[in-house]
């Protein structure tokens, strides 16, 4: 099988369980890093983790309030 049937294959797969049709089988989750935390252990700014993590300070602000976290 080359790579295109596996995508098609894996999106048919995909449309079946999102309409119901399907059981996942498997269900992957992940922890939403503590930024904030993360920040303060590094002794850095907003604005420093800001330039090394190469967003804006709008976005660090957003983690850490978990605004920007929603896994919907």
């Amino acid at each position: 099988m080359n790579i295109f049937d596996e995508l098609q294959t894996s999106l048919q797969e995909a449309i079946e369980i999102k309409q119901g049709k399907a059981q996942a089988s498997r269900i992957t989750r992940h922890e939403v890093a503590d930024v904030k935390t993360i920040r303060a252990k590094l002794n850095v700014s907003q604005v420093e983790f800001a330039e090394a993590m190469g967003t804006s300070v709008d976005t660090i602000k957003s983690w850490e309030t978990k605004r920007r976290n929603q896994l919907d």
